[in-house]
C-alpha cells in the first residue's frame, strides 16, 4: 500500500502484476518457462527526481533503511532472476523495498 498517497488504483495495478505473474508461472512451467515478479518500492528513476522535495523525504523517512536507492542497487536480484542460479524460482514475488512495506 502507498503510503501518504491514496492510490488505490495504483495499489490495485501493483497487487494484479504479483498475482498476474503467480498465475503464468504455473502455466507456463511445462514449457521450462519461469514467471517471477521484482517488487521493487521507491527507486531514484528520472521520474521521481520530479517529486516534491517533502514527498521524498517523507517516503525516506517511513522506509526503515532511510533512503531511496538508485535503480543500480536492482542490478543484482535482476541478474540472479535472468540465470541458471534462480532455475527453482518461479511465482516469486520478490520484494526489494528497504523494508517499505514491513509497516
Amino acid at each position: 500500500v502507498n503510503i501518504p498517497q491514496k492510490q488505490c488504483h495504483y495499489n490495485a495495478s501493483k497487487a494484479a502484476v504479483v498475482h498476474l505473474s503467480k498465475s503464468l508461472a504455473v502455466e507456463w512451467a511445462p514449457y521450462n518457462i519461469r514467471v517471477n515478479a521484482l517488487c521493487p518500492g521507491y527507486v531514484m528513476t528520472p521520474l521521481l527526481k520530479l517529486a516534491d522535495k517533502k514527498m521524498l523525504e517523507q517516503w525516506s523517512d517511513i522506509c526503515p533503511q532511510k533512503r531511496i536507492p538508485d535503480p543500480a542497487e536492482l542490478k543484482g536480484i535482476t541478474v540472479f532472476l535472468a540465470s541458471k542460479a534462480s532455475s527453482y524460482f518461479t511465482g516469486s514475488a520478490i520484494i526489494a523495498d528497504g523494508g517499505y512495506s514491513l509497516w
